[in-house]
């Protein structure tokens, strides 16, 4: 018997012809593109939602803004790692339609957007607590503060509590 085993990696598979079988009707990245695509970007104020007549063809601001909503809601804070999120994340491969914008284009469109990007997440946490996709949880956070000064003769130990 032994252990449980993997394929080998040299095994030929075939994986299914669609990106959509591997995303849930579930999954939440499929709220995220249905509420991006449903926004009026020109009324958000985001700068560069009308493609450009000359040049190479930039991405589309619904795209990095789905793919900045997503790292929020992820903890994925940094512009290097959406770009890996996004050349690795089945999730985020859907959500953007295997497009992988490199970490300048993020910073670039946050940069650009900061007033429009903080109306959005807003928005969308406003949309998510009226759906009750959140507990509404109370988090406190203690703001005290504590000298810190402990060197080996200040230390307390069970054994040395005991004996005194």
């Amino acid at each position: 018997m032994g252990f449980i085993r993997g394929t080998d990696r040299m095994q030929t598979t075939l994986f299914p012809e669609s990106i959509e079988d591997f995303v849930s009707e579930e999954n939440p990245v499929r709220v995220i593109d249905a509420y991006v695509e449903s926004l009026d970007l020109g009324d958000l104020g985001v700068a560069r939602h009308i493609p450009n007549d000359m040049g190479r063809p930039s991405y589309e601001p619904k795209c990095l803004l789905k793919l900045w909503i997503y790292g929020y809601m992820n903890r994925i804070r940094t512009t290097r790692r959406l770009e890996v999120e996004a050349s690795r994340n089945i999730e985020v491969m859907w959500l953007l339609e295997r497009l992988v914008p490199d970490h300048n284009t993020l910073w670039r469109f946050r940069n650009e957007n900061t007033k429009a990007l903080k109306a959005v997440f807003r928005d969308f946490v406003r949309l998510c607590h009226s759906l009750g996709l959140y507990g509404a949880e109370v988090i406190a956070i203690d703001g005290s503060k504590f000298k810190a000064v402990n060197s080996r003769a200040r230390t307390s130990t069970r054994k040395s509590l005991k004996s005194s």
